[in-house]
């Protein structure tokens, strides 16, 4: 039986991965995931793509207490309230809007030096706002494997890199594919596979230094099809949260079949 193999949210879009071992989902997927994102002086989004050094940067949010504290490269440290808000902001999220308020505090300091551009972090309205496209993200560690042997990588290449919530161990490579439209249960939740995540360039830089170090869709580009045959170059898979609940490290991952979440539905009327 496949489980739960890593847990990564990212507090700060745009920032280090945090990898904590349980989170409760619910209709916004992880409710601290993405809360806050980067945005530049015209309120433009920011991400690492072309900031690498960003993902240097780790960021620990307490939203019992709203305080937001991150740990740059060399070691400085700038915390401070993570409800302190000003001005609302309007940002472009991959073609759909994200409203939020910019965060006052020491941040955009210590962001914009690092960047060499100015940097402000904003906190979103609503949570769910900032993600790119859907609540959750899956993958298998096979098919990161698949990946990193036919780059010349060998079975080491870091899954970090392509940012994916919710990583499976104990499945043929590119078996989550074969998930799409099909619930999967996992702990106390229910999600919903959606379709193939189209990638981007940040899948290139190594996940703590923001590096290029991997020529991710080079590679991926030899062997997997585009997304509709003129999309983007597909790893990893989208989904939404169907039934709320807590998920674990450990936590057995069981895809349901159709007649069996029919029954489940009907059962449930």
């Amino acid at each position: 039986m496949p489980v739960l193999n890593r847990i990564s949210i990212a507090p700060v879009k745009g920032l280090r991965l945090l990898h904590p071992d349980a989170v409760d989902l619910d209709a916004s997927g992880i409710p601290t995931d993405r809360r806050f994102f980067l945005v530049g002086e015209r309120d433009e989004l920011v991400d690492a793509t072309d900031h690498g050094k960003l993902l240097g940067v780790v960021p620990d949010y307490e939203p019992e207490h709203e305080r937001l504290r991150l740990v740059f490269p060399d070691a400085t440290v700038v915390e401070g309230p993570a409800d302190r808000l000003g001005s609302p902001v309007v940002t472009d999220v991959y073609g759909r809007p994200a409203e939020g308020r910019r965060l006052v505090g020491p941040f955009d300091v210590a962001l914009s030096e690092l960047a060499g551009r100015p940097i402000g972090i904003v906190r979103a309205d609503r949570d769910g706002t900032a993600q790119d496209a859907h609540a959750l993200t899956v993958v298998s560690r096979a098919s990161v494997r698949d990946l990193g042997v036919r780059g010349g990588r060998g079975e080491d290449l870091d899954a970090r890199r392509f940012r994916i919530n919710l990583e499976v161990e104990g499945t043929e490579p590119y078996e989550e594919d074969t998930w799409a439209r099909r619930p999967v249960r996992i702990g106390d939740a229910t999600i919903r596979v959606l379709g193939q995540i189209p990638r981007c360039v940040v899948t290139t830089l190594e996940p703590d230094t923001g590096e290029k170090d991997f020529a991710t869709l080079t590679v991926i580009a030899r062997y997997r099809p585009r997304i509709g045959g003129r999309g983007g170059l597909p790893f990893g898979m989208y989904a939404e949260v169907a039934r709320p609940g807590t998920v674990r490290v450990g936590d057995e991952v069981e895809p349901v079949s159709a007649t069996r979440a029919g029954r489940t539905a009907a059962g449930g009327r």
